[in-house]
């Protein structure tokens, strides 16, 4: 049977993004490892028919001997399983994953590149991030490695550092996709105040202190009549990650609600009539693929990896960067015309259809993991 290790740094995120596509591997024939720290939700991955292994990554940080031991862990993890094929998702299991599947010789070795991310926003650029380009470089060169892009300013970026080699196999996939069956089509309810949803992780980078700017601006015109929703976890294991206490004290009675996380999405966006996702920059935002699934506007940036989500004035709005004034203006644009609203939100779920289904990420995917190890693929 063949073996496929897959190495994310938390295991919420991987239930999030690659479960899906995980579960097919195992249906297609595929013995399937997860390493990732566990936070409690281990059982979730084992009751899909998927081998768990725990290990400690960091997912922030630099503590010299803690990243030490996290590459044993992976030496030690790869050279008892042995994997086919391992693929790497986020930034630390790419470098020290490509690393060390380089020294071990694996057959097939995949990196996921969904944006650049914490390291390399603000045009942070120091030690760390030169450190991090100097072993990119040594693990990116080997013979049989693939790298998935989800959009193409991420693509010239990397290329432009110099870790793209002419032996790697690039692939360029619109995110992880989203269940379209899951993710259904509902009309906005007609309900005392529209609702707002900001749906994702609490970090900086993510425009949450914009947002609240831009609600300051709009809350004495429509305190009575909107609702901001903020949906998502306090991330206080990431060097971006807001504050409990920012959260709570930006939360008003009948304006803005932190409702932290929720599994059932699917509710969250039905009840919502405009969602917004002032990013500085993404991969492809899952929450935004969602949204457009739902059948909602978005007003987001025109920053990497959000704009590919909205195409402006049909499905949505998008605003400069860091732009609290324009956020402001483009979410009002929508609080004043039900019409617009719905038009838009059509346009969502059409864009979704066509561009997002996740049926074909996960089939992608596996036509990469076979690929990488020459062998032709039949959809099961």
């Amino acid at each position: 049977m063949k073996k496929l290790l897959i190495v994310v740094n938390v295991d919420w995120a991987f239930i999030s993004h690659r479960l899906i596509i995980a579960e097919h591997a195992v249906r297609n024939g595929w013995e399937v490892y997860v390493a990732t720290n566990d936070t409690g939700r281990a059982m979730e991955i084992i009751d899909k028919g998927i081998k768990f292994i725990p290990v400690n990554i960091s997912r922030s940080g630099t503590n010299i001997l803690q990243e030490i031991r996290t590459i044993f862990q992976f030496y030690n993890i790869y050279s008892q399983i042995r994997p086919d094929v391992v693929h790497h998702v986020t930034f630390k299991p790419v470098i020290y994953g490509s690393i060390i599947s380089k020294l071990l010789g694996i057959k097939g070795t995949l990196n996921a590149i969904s944006g650049l991310g914490y390291n390399f926003t603000s045009n942070r650029r120091g030690f760390v991030q030169n450190m991090m380009i100097i072993l990119m470089k040594f693990g990116f060169r080997q013979k049989n490695l693939a790298v998935i892009f989800q959009n193409e300013d991420d693509y010239r970026e990397v290329l432009s550092l110099g870790v793209i080699n002419k032996n790697n196999k690039i692939n360029f996939i619109k995110g992880s996709g989203v269940n379209l069956d899951l993710f259904r089509y509902t009309p906005p309810v007609k309900k005392e105040k529209l609702q707002i949803l900001l749906p994702t992780r609490m970090l900086w980078d993510k425009g949450v202190a914009e947002l609240r700017e831009a609600s300051n601006i709009l809350k004495h015109k429509y305190r009575d009549s909107v609702m901001f929703i903020l949906s998502g976890i306090a991330d206080n294991d990431n060097n971006a990650g807001v504050s409990d206490k920012y959260l709570k004290d930006w939360e008003e009675p009948n304006y803005v609600k932190w409702i932290g996380f929720v599994k059932d999405m699917p509710e969250v966006y039905s009840a919502s009539d405009i969602v917004v996702l002032p990013s500085y920059r993404e991969g492809i935002p899952k929450s935004l693929i969602e949204a457009c699934a739902a059948g909602r506007p978005i007003v987001t940036t025109n920053s990497i990896g959000c704009k590919e989500c909205v195409d402006e004035g049909i499905n949505g709005y998008k605003v400069p960067i860091k732009s609290t004034v324009e956020l402001a203006v483009a979410i009002e644009k929508l609080i004043l015309s039900e019409s617009d609203r719905l038009i838009m939100g059509k346009k969502s779920r059409e864009k979704a259809e066509k561009e997002f289904s996740e049926i074909t990420v996960v089939n992608h995917h596996l036509k990469i993991y076979n690929n990488l190890l020459n062998i032709d693929w039949v959809k099961k």
